[in-house]
């Protein structure tokens, strides 16, 4: 049973290429991927034509391909499921704090994978579990999910996050940080910034304030590991809640940070698509303490 159906239509400069290198220009499919659509279930036409990865495709061809169902291998657990926006082909959610995105060694039953496992078959759906946005455990927000490998492909290289964060002190003017950020020696968690570390870019600009907090907007250019919470706290301005990285635990037991907003293109219609949260309670709040 084919979940996704997806039409590409030869370009000029496609013409005289072969089906496999047209797929993987157009929608990253590995020769793998074109072997596991083939004998899975799926199919890749041209009208009634069966195709193969090594056939030469010609300007104006249509090229239907049709994904084979996938499985989810992801123990399914019941559980609150904040669903922003579906469709046959995506997923998007609101993630609670003090929630893993994936399984670990010691989050095996309790993550947001395990609850979609439960969703999914409920509704009589399978799909392999693709978060194309991973938040730590204890950020909050948005989490985008593709149900087939040519949408997570399509709309990957598409995406922009806008998050806020609660940074301890006050920020007067926006800012970009371009600081390389690496692993800190004896660390396997946190990072740090260094001259040997890969190149990271991070924008800000102040939107509020309160008990000596300022309610900051967040954007990125890079997405490394904990680069919002290493950057705030590498300029002196470490997230509230955010222990690792030398923030309070005072007035928020989790770093203060959420993401709000996502955008990106629809893989099937192009369109672009916008999902947006509210920020939580518990972060406002803190603006409003009494000191």
């Amino acid at each position: 049973m084919a979940l996704g159906i997806f039409e590409f239509r030869v370009a000029f400069e496609d013409d005289g290429i072969t089906v496999k290198c047209f797929l993987r220009r157009k929608c990253g499919l590995s020769a793998r991927s074109l072997t596991v659509i083939k004998y899975d279930g799926g199919s890749i036409k041209c009208g009634e034509k069966e195709l193969r990865a090594h056939d030469i495709l010609h300007r104006g061809d249509v090229i239907r391909v049709a994904l084979p169902r996938e499985t989810c291998d992801i123990a399914p657990i019941e559980g609150g499921l904040d669903v922003m926006t579906e469709d046959d082909y995506l997923l998007i959610v609101n993630k609670p704090a003090a929630m893993p995105v994936h399984p670990t060694k010691i989050h095996q039953l309790d993550t947001l994978a395990n609850i979609v496992s439960y969703y999914q078959q409920n509704r009589g759906e399978s799909y392999t579990f693709r978060a194309l946005n991973r938040l730590d455990k204890d950020t909050s927000g948005c989490v985008i999910l593709t149900k087939d490998r040519i949408s997570y492909s399509l709309v990957l290289p598409t995406v922009q996050k806008t998050y806020i964060a609660v940074c301890e002190g006050i920020i007067d003017d926006g800012g970009t940080i371009d600081a390389p950020i690496s692993l800190m020696p004896d660390s396997k968690i946190r990072r740090c910034v260094s001259i040997d570390g890969v190149n990271a870019v991070t924008h800000y600009e102040p939107i509020a304030y309160g008990c000596g907090h300022t309610l900051c907007r967040l954007w990125l250019e890079t997405g490394r590991t904990h680069q919002i919470r290493c950057h705030m706290s590498h300029i002196g301005h470490p997230l509230a809640g955010d222990d690792l990285y030398g923030g309070s635990l005072r007035y928020i037991q989790r770093q203060a940070l959420h993401c709000q907003t996502v955008s990106f293109d629809h893989p099937l219609t192009g369109g672009r698509m916008i999902s947006t949260t509210d920020v939580p309670s518990e972060m406002l709040n803190i603006l409003h303490q009494d000191g």
